[in-house]
């Protein structure tokens, strides 16, 4: 065993390799979405569509989100665990980061339906005064204070903006019309969130046994498979308000980053390298060939498929352990400089696109609603586009503009 691999045995605070991967993720995220409004590209080039057997790289991008979310999470709570002891504490810190990306993908999936002419504010306003409310409420305040204020004072008004955009909130006519927030759809932050949820209340209470998440992952793909079979089929109502667990797709992808964790990372992690890789590529392969298996059942990421959500993780082990060599071992991480700022202020990053959108449509900016949006000039477009992101968010890091669940 070499020495670089001797120092990544027992890996302590933040991971390179697991930064990079989300890093990497957003980057992706970022260009595949703005990627969806340019016209005349190759179909592989979209998401697959419901009634498809199919699935594009396009569709991978989310599942290797929350992949990253099961690799954070083991780690995450034990650190936390290690600060403050207290279970109740923890379990008052995923209540608080689950109802935070609620509240956010609620108010980016009605902003669009809102109704202009019965609310204070243009519906593009209200979306960004309530993600300003969240910004103030999810800040990491330096030094305990911002402009010299304290930083409750900060959080108590963002909670307080946010209660009052929800409360000013209408629907526009049509469904939901007259109804005030539509809890329908919580938006890609919301479905995050609830997956979170569903993963800690059954991971937290075994955290203890290196097993419980392979044994959670087979559960939830087992409950995957189940239902897209309609061999298990679950009793009207049950949303994710009250099975957060839906048909266990989302939570064994989480599950999934978890395995890997263990494989690597953490006091569960094997001693060599040769061993975690080893693993790994045992790991992917069962998950890939689960996934194979699973095609008669369809292929496609809206409907939540085994194949799709195996397939998924499958690919993730495998380029997950490519950047651990990388990152990790090897310890080169420059060549991912542009991704830092995406992987270590995440929430910031990915709020900046939809951000940009709003103040758009609140200045009446609309050229490239007719430009620059179709062919190989729109995939030009994308491009910029996300490098601009990328760089606000670098200039937002430095400035120590950082969300934090």
């Amino acid at each position: 065993m070499t020495g670089a691999e001797r120092n990544v045995e027992r890996p302590m605070g933040r991971l390179a390799s697991v930064d990079v991967m989300r890093g990497l993720t957003m980057v992706v995220m970022i260009f595949v979405n703005e990627l969806s409004s340019v016209k005349g590209l190759p179909w592989w080039t979209y998401h697959a569509q419901t009634e498809w057997d199919a699935m594009t790289y396009v569709d991978m991008v989310f599942p290797f989100f929350l992949f990253v979310v099961g690799l954070s999470l083991p780690l995450a709570i034990g650190s936390r665990l290690k600060r403050n002891g207290s279970v109740a504490a923890l379990w008052g810190h995923v209540l608080v980061r689950t109802a935070s990306l609620m509240v956010l993908g609620l108010i980016l999936a009605n902003a669009d339906d809102g109704d202009a002419g019965r609310m204070v504010l243009r519906p593009e306003v209200w979306a960004l005064v309530g993600i300003a409310g969240c910004a103030l409420f999810l800040n990491e305040y330096d030094g305990g204070k911002w402009l010299g204020v304290r930083a409750g004072w900060w959080k108590g008004l963002g909670i307080a903006v946010v209660a009052g955009m929800f409360l000013l909130y209408r629907h526009k006519p049509g469904e939901g019309a007259g109804g005030w927030i539509d809890f329908g759809y919580p938006e890609i932050l919301g479905l995050i969130g609830y997956t979170y949820l569903a993963v800690c209340l059954l991971y937290i209470p075994t955290r203890r046994w290196w097993w419980a998440p392979l044994a959670g992952y087979g559960a939830m793909m087992g409950l995957n498979v189940g239902m897209a079979g309609r061999w298990i089929v679950l009793p009207a109502g049950f949303d994710y308000w009250v099975w957060p667990w839906n048909n266990g797709a989302m939570a064994g992808i989480v599950f999934g980053g978890m395995v890997t964790a263990g494989i690597f990372l953490g006091e569960h992690s094997r001693p060599g390298m040769k061993q975690k890789v080893g693993l790994a590529a045992g790991f992917a392969a069962a998950s890939l060939a689960a996934g194979w298996l699973a095609i008669p059942l369809g292929i496609s990421k809206n409907r939540a498929t085994p194949t799709w959500s195996l397939v998924c993780v499958g690919a993730a082990v495998l380029v997950f352990t490519a950047l651990y060599w990388i990152c990790d071992v090897k310890q080169r991480t420059g060549w991912a400089f542009f991704a830092r700022s995406a992987g270590g202020n995440t929430l910031t990053t990915y709020l900046l696109p939809d951000v940009w959108g709003y103040g758009m449509m609140a200045v009446g900016f609309t050229y490239f609603e007719g430009h620059w949006n179709e062919g190989w000039a729109g995939v030009v477009r994308c491009v910029v586009f996300t490098g601009m992101i990328l760089g606000i968010s670098s200039v937002l890091t430095r400035w120590r503009v950082r969300l934090r669940l």
